[in-house]
C-alpha cells in the first residue's frame, strides 16, 4: 500500500466513524469529546452567569443547571413570579455547592426595552460586582408557510431574536473590555445552519444572529480572554411552540410538544449547554438523531442535501422538526376560510 492510498484508506475510515458516531450522539463530536473528556461544569462555580429568558425552557433549566454547580445567577424575564419559582428551585439546587439567598439574582426586564439594558446591567454589576457570562436565551419560534408571513411577523422576530440581543450584548461587551475578560453566548438553533421549513422569519433571525457574532468573533479574535459562544438546540421539549409566530401580527400559534415527539429534554439540552460553557467552545450543536447528521449533510454536501431534501419533500422535513404536519393543515384551514370569503362575495 502506498504513501496516497495509506491517507485514502484512513480518511474512509474517518468518515465512516465519524457517521456511526453520530447515529448515537446527540450533539456534534467536538461537544461530544468535551462532555466525556474536557472540563466538567465545575470549573463555572464562583462565576457569574446573566441568563436571559430564564423563567421557562431552556433557560429555566440552565438556570437550575448552573445552580446545582455552583454558579451565581441572574435570572431575567418578563414574568417575575415565575422568575421567584425558578429562583427557590435553584437555592434549593445549589445548597451542595454552597449557593445562599444572595447567589441568586432576579431581574425583571423586557429585553424590548433597549432604554433599560444598561440600567439592567448596572444593577448586576452592582450586586455581585462583577458579571463572568452573558447568556442570551430570550426568544420566540415561529411556524408559518413562507409566502404567507406578513412583514410586521418578520420585524417582530428580528427584534426580539437579534436587535434586542445585539442591544445588550454590545452593552455587556463593553463592560467586559473594561472588566479584561468575558463570554458572550446566544442560543441559537439548527435553524441557523440549515434554513428550516415553515419558518422564514425565525430561520433568517438565526441566521443574522450567527452572522453578528461571528464577525464579532473575527474582531476579537487577537483577544483570548473574550469568548463567544453560538449554541445551536434543535428541536427541546419546551413550551415555545404555544408561544411561537405565525404568518400573521399578532396571533400565536397555540400548539404543544407532545410526549412523544422526538425531541431532546430541556435539561438534556441544558447540561450541554454548561459543557459547551465551561470548554469555550465556539460553537455547539445539539440535537436527536436524524437531525444532526441532516446539519452536517446540508454544512458539508449542500448540492447532495438538497437533492435528498427534494426526495424526501417538506412533509417528511416538517416532521422531523415537529413529529406532524401541522403547517400543512393550518394551510388548508385558511385555504378553507377564503374560498368560504370568495363564495361570500360572489352572493
Amino acid at each position: 500500500m502506498d504513501f496516497f492510498m495509506l491517507i485514502g484508506f484512513v480518511y474512509i475510515l474517518y468518515l465512516f466513524v465519524y457517521l456511526v458516531i453520530l447515529t448515537i450522539a446527540d450533539c456534534d463530536l467536538q461537544l461530544a469529546w468535551m462532555e466525556r473528556f474536557g472540563h466538567s461544569i465545575d470549573r463555572l462555580k464562583g462565576k457569574v452567569v446573566w441568563i436571559t429568558g430564564a423563567s421557562s425552557g431552556i433557560g429555566r433549566a440552565l438556570a437550575i443547571k448552573l445552580a446545582e454547580h455552583g454558579c451565581k445567577l441572574v435570572l431575567s424575564a418578563r414574568n417575575r413570579d415565575e422568575l421567584l419559582r425558578v429562583r427557590e428551585i435553584c437555592l434549593e439546587a445549589g445548597k451542595n455547592s454552597g449557593l445562599d439567598a444572595s447567589d441568586v439574582l432576579v431581574l425583571k426586564m423586557d429585553m424590548l426595552e433597549y432604554s433599560k439594558h444598561q440600567a439592567c446591567l448596572d444593577k448586576v454589576l452592582d450586586h455581585f460586582g462583577k458579571l463572568d457570562i452573558l447568556m442570551n436565551n430570550a426568544g420566540r419560534s415561529q411556524r408559518a408557510a413562507w409566502e404567507t408571513i406578513e412583514t410586521a411577523v418578520d420585524r417582530q422576530v428580528f427584534e426580539i431574536n437579534v436587535f434586542s440581543v445585539i442591544a445588550l450584548s454590545r452593552i455587556a461587551l463593553k463592560h467586559f473590555l473594561e472588566q479584561g475578560s468575558g463570554h458572550l453566548a446566544v442560543t441559537s438553533s439548527i435553524a441557523g445552519v440549515v434554513g428550516v421549513p415553515f419558518s422564514g422569519s425565525y430561520t433568517g433571525s438565526k441566521f443574522a444572529i450567527h452572522g453578528f457574532f461571528e464577525s464579532l468573533r473575527t474582531e476579537r479574535m487577537a483577544n483570548p480572554e473574550l469568548k463567544v459562544s453560538l449554541l445551536c438546540p434543535g428541536p427541546v421539549f419546551t413550551n415555545f411552540l404555544s408561544q411561537s409566530f405565525t404568518s400573521k401580527d399578532g396571533e400565536l400559534y397555540g400548539q404543544d410538544t407532545s410526549p412523544t415527539d422526538n425531541r431532546m429534554t430541556a435539561e438534556r439540552c441544558a447540561h450541554l449547554f454548561g459543557v459547551a460553557l465551561a470548554n469555550n467552545l465556539d460553537e455547539a450543536w445539539m440535537a436527536p438523531f436524524p437531525i444532526l447528521p441532516i446539519a452536517y449533510l446540508f454544512s458539508y454536501f449542500p448540492n447532495i442535501a438538497r437533492g435528498v431534501a427534494f426526495l424526501m419533500g417538506t412533509k417528511k422535513f416538517q416532521k422531523l422538526r415537529d413529529s406532524k404536519e401541522s403547517i400543512e393543515n393550518q394551510n388548508a384551514a385558511s385555504s378553507s376560510d377564503n374560498t368560504t370569503q370568495e363564495a361570500e362575495k360572489m352572493k
